[in-house]
């Protein structure tokens, strides 16, 4: 991989880089590529983006023994039945 010195990097842009790098959990070494890489339009899009939050309204809406029987009944689909496999 090639190495490149940047020059000339104003006080101000350099400290954007820092707190986007830390925010992204990378480091500005590993930030600059993929920045330069979106800007020439070299990165792959995304294909499911989409956040969904249309049952977001059913989330810990079961009580315990709600919980308990749908588990059963899945818990019971899931058994082999070693009579059908012979």
């Amino acid at each position: 991989m090639k190495t490149i010195t940047i020059r000339g990097i104003e006080p101000d842009l350099a400290e954007k880089l820092k707190q986007t790098a830390k925010r992204s959990g990378k480091s500005i070494n590993r930030l600059l590529p993929d920045i330069l890489k979106q800007n020439f339009g070299m990165t792959k899009k995304k294909r499911f983006t989409v956040v969904h939050d249309d049952l977001d309204h059913l989330f810990g809406q079961w009580s315990e023994e709600e919980f308990n029987r749908i588990q059963g009944m899945i818990d019971k689909e899931r058994k082999i039945d070693k009579e059908l496999w012979k």
